[in-house]
C-alpha cells in the first residue's frame, strides 16, 4: 500500500508531500489540471522510463520519493536483495533524477540502497497495478490474455507452467545436443572416408624403413652407372693390384719397400715397427684389389630392376610430398590415422544416448504441457462464470464471455494459444476481443477482469496485496454505467489500495479519501533555481497543486464541479444526494444501488 509521495521538480511539480489512505483514493480536477502527473510520478519511482521532459524547466535535478507499507512479501523479497528494513512498518523507493549533456541520468533506491532496473521491476510488480483504457491494446495480445488466464488459475497452475517452462529448456537442450551431435556425425563420416582413404594410400606404400628412399636413390645410381663402374673398378684393380702398362701397381710398390725395409731391420731392428706397418699396408692393398676386381666382375646391368627402383622412388617421393616431409613423417603420419580411426570408430554409442535422452525429454514435454493444457481448461471455465458474474453488474447483463483454448505449436509456455471472445449484446455471436469491444465495454471489461483477480486474491491468496491504479477508466461511461463503476471500485478497494482519476461525480463520491488537483502560477522571479540558471527568467510559473477535501463542504462543492462545471443548488444537492448514498452504501453493503440519483 502506498502511504505517501514526495515529489522535487518533477514535470509542473515544485513540491509535493502527500500522504494516501487505505480504500478507495479518488483524484479530480479540470481537465490538464495535472492528475495524470502524479501517476507518472509513481510509475518513474517505480522503474519507469525517465526523459527529459520531466524535469521540471529550469531544474538540473529532480526526486520522487514513494513510501510503502511492508506485507510479509515484501519483507521477504527485502531479505533477499539484502536491503535492511529501516523500520517495521514502512519503506522507502526513490528515484533520482539529473540533468547531463547527454540527456537525463537517474539513480533508484530502497531505503537508501542502490538498485538497478532488474530489481526495482520486481519491486513494482509486487505494489502497484497501473489500469487505462491505453491497456486494451496489451489485452488483445495472445501473450497476455494467457499471462492473464495462467495467473487467475493460481499458483498450481502457475507451477505446472514453471515445470513446463523448465522441461521446454531441457528439451531445448537436448535438441541443440542432438543436433550438433548429427552435425559432427555427417562430419565424423566424411572425416571418416578421408581418413580412410590417407590410411589406404599410406598402407600400400607399405612404410617400414624410414631411410629406405636414401637406400633406393643410391641403388638407382648404381644400376644406372654399371658400365661406369665396371670399367672404374679394373682400373682400381690394376693400379692396386695387376697393371699390364709400365707404371707398376701398388703391391709390387710395397713388395719392394717390404724387402728394403727388411734388409734395414738386420741392421736396425727399431724400424721393425715400420716394417709391420708397411707388410699390413700389403696385405689390405692385395685384398682390396681382389674385391674390386670380384665387384667387377659381379656388376650386371638390371634394366628392370632399375625401372622397379625408379618406380618405387617416384611413389615414395609422392608420400612425402603429401605426408611428409620425409618418411619418417609419414610414418608417424600413418600411425595417427590409425588412433584417430579408431577414436571416430567407437563414437556410435553416444549417438544413440543422445537420441534416447532427446526421445525422453520430449515425452516429458509433451506430457508437461498435456497436464498444463487441462488445468487451464479449467481455469478458462472459472473465469468464464467470474467474470460474467462480475460484469453483470456493470450494465452487461446479457454479456458472453469465452476463453478459448486451441493447439499451438510447444513453448516454453505450453502448447496452447489463449484467445477471449466477447459479445456484449444480445443475439450477437461472440468475437475475438479486440473486434467486438468499445472503449466503454472495455473499461468496464479491465474493471471486472481486475475483480476477478481480487476474488481470487481473497480466495487462495496468490497474489501479495497491491495498489491498484485506475487512470480514467470509467471515460465515456454514461451515468449508470458509471455508478456500476463506482461499485466496483468500491468492492475491490476492500481487497486492495485504490488510487483512480476520475472525471465521474459518482465514483468519487464513493471515495474513502479525496484529493483535487489543480493548476496555479506562482512567482519564482526571486528563486535561486532561476539566478542559478542561464534560462530567461519568468514572471509567473505554473505548478500543480494537490490538496485533500477532508470536509463534506469541501467535497460537495468538488462534486458540485464534476457534475455541473458550477456550484448552483441544483449541483450541490446533486453531490448532497451523492454523498449520502455513498455512505449508506458503503454501511450497508452492496444491496443500495448509488446510481438511484440519476434517475
Amino acid at each position: 500500500m502506498l502511504l505517501s509521495l514526495r515529489i522535487r521538480n518533477f514535470a509542473l511539480i515544485d513540491r509535493l508531500d502527500r500522504e494516501f489512505g487505505s480504500g478507495l483514493n479518488v483524484l479530480t480536477g479540470e481537465t490538464g489540471a495535472g492528475k495524470s502527473i502524479i501517476l507518472d510520478a509513481l510509475d518513474v519511482v517505480l522503474g519507469g522510463k525517465a526523459s527529459g521532459r520531466l524535469l521540471r524547466t529550469g531544474s538540473q535535478q529532480g526526486l520522487v520519493e514513494a513510501t510503502f507499507a511492508i506485507t510479509p512479501t515484501i519483507a521477504d523479497w527485502l531479505s533477499e536483495q539484502e536491503i535492511e528494513l529501516l523500520d517495521e512498518e514502512s519503506f522507502v523507493c526513490c528515484r533520482e533524477l539529473t540533468q547531463s549533456q547527454n540527456g537525463v541520468r537517474s539513480r533508484s533506491r530502497i531505503n537508501g540502497v542502490l538498485v538497478n532496473r532488474q530489481a526495482i521491476g520486481q519491486l513494482r510488480d509486487r505494489l502497484v497495478e497501473i489500469t487505462a483504457q491505453g491497456q486494451t491494446v496489451q489485452l488483445f495480445l495472445p501473450a497476455r490474455q494467457r499471462d492473464l488466464l495462467d495467473a487467475f488459475g493460481g499458483e498450481t497452475l502457475l507451477a505446472e507452467r514453471a515445470a513446463v517452462t523448465e522441461a521446454y529448456a531441457a528439451y531445448k537442450q537436448s535438441e541443440q545436443a542432438l543436433e550438433q551431435r548429427r552435425n559432427s556425425e555427417k562430419e565424423r563420416l566424411q572425416r571418416l572416408d578421408w581418413l580412410q582413404y590417407q590410411l589406404k594410400e599410406l598402407e600400400t606404400a607399405e612404410l617400414d624403413d624410414p631411410d629406405e628412399l636414401n637406400q633406393l636413390e643410391q641403388e638407382r645410381d648404381r644400376l644406372s652407372h654399371v658400365v661406369e663402374l665396371q670399367q672404374s673398378s679394373y682400373k682400381a684393380y690394376q693400379l692396386l693390384y695387376q697393371n699390364d702398362r709400365e707404371v707398376p701397381a701398388s703391391t709390387d710398390l710395397l713388395a719392394d719397400a717390404e724387402n728394403i725395409l727388411t734388409d734395414m731391420v738386420n741392421y736396425d731392428p727399431q724400424l721393425s715397427s715400420l716394417l709391420e706397418l708397411v707388410r699390413e699396408a700389403l696385405t689390405q692393398t692385395i685384398e682390396a684389389g681382389k674385391q674390386i676386381y670380384s665387384y667387377g666382375e659381379n656388376l650386371e646391368s638390371d634394366p628392370e630392376r632399375l625401372a622397379e627402383v625408379e618406380e618405387r622412388l617416384n611413389a615414395l617421393k609422392q608420400i612425402c610430398r603429401k605426408y611428409g616431409p620425409d618418411l619418417a613423417d609419414a610414418i608417424a603420419h600413418r600411425q595417427k590415422l590409425r588412433q584417430e580411426l579408431a577414436e571416430l570408430d567407437d563414437s556410435n554409442q553416444s549417438l544413440e544416448e543422445l537420441e534416447k535422452r532427446y526421445r525422453e525429454r520430449e515425452r516429458k514435454l509433451q506430457e508437461r504441457c498435456k497436464s498444463l493444457s487441462q488445468q487451464r481448461k479449467n481455469a478458462a471455465c472459472d473465469l468464464e462464470e467470474t467474470l460474467i458474474r462480475e460484469l453483470k453488474p456493470l450494465a452487461m447483463d446479457k454479456v458472453k464471455f469465452e476463453c478459448r483454448l486451441t493447439p499451438a505449436p510447444v513453448s516454453s509456455t505450453g502448447s496452447d494459444r489463449i484467445a477471449y471472445y466477447f459479445s456484449p449484446n444480445p443475439g450477437e455471436a461472440v468475437q475475438p476481443l479486440s473486434e467486438t469491444a468499445s472503449g466503454g465495454e472495455m473499461s468496464r471489461f479491465l474493471l471486472a477482469l481486475k475483480a476477478c483477480f481480487a476474488r481470487g486474491t481473497e480466495a487462495n491468496a496468490t497474489l501479495p496485496e497491491r495498489t491498484l491504479v485506475f487512470d480514467e477508466i470509467d471515460a465515456g461511461a454514461s451515468g449508470k454505467v458509471a455508478g456500476a463503476i463506482a461499485e466496483k471500485l468500491h468492492q475491490l478497494s476492500h481487497q486492495h489500495q485504490i488510487l483512480c482519476v476520475t472525471h465521474q461525480p459518482i465514483v468519487a463520491a464513493m471515495a474513502d479519501v479525496h484529493f483535487r488537483v489543480d493548476k496555479q502560477t506562482v512567482d519564482e522571479s526571486e528563486s535561486p533555481l532561476w539566478v542559478a540558471s542561464n534560462l530567461e527568467v519568468p514572471d509567473l510559473r505554473t505548478v500543480v497543486r494537490i490538496v485533500p477535501l477532508d470536509t463534506a463542504q469541501t467535497r460537495r462543492e468538488e462534486l458540485a464541479q464534476l457534475a455541473g462545471g458550477q456550484s448552483s443548488k441544483n449541483a450541490i444537492a446533486f453531490a448532497e444526494s451523492l454523498l449520502t448514498q455513498a455512505a449508506q452504501r458503503r454501511r450497508n453493503g452492496p444491496s443500495t444501488k448509488i446510481e438511484k440519483s440519476l434517475e
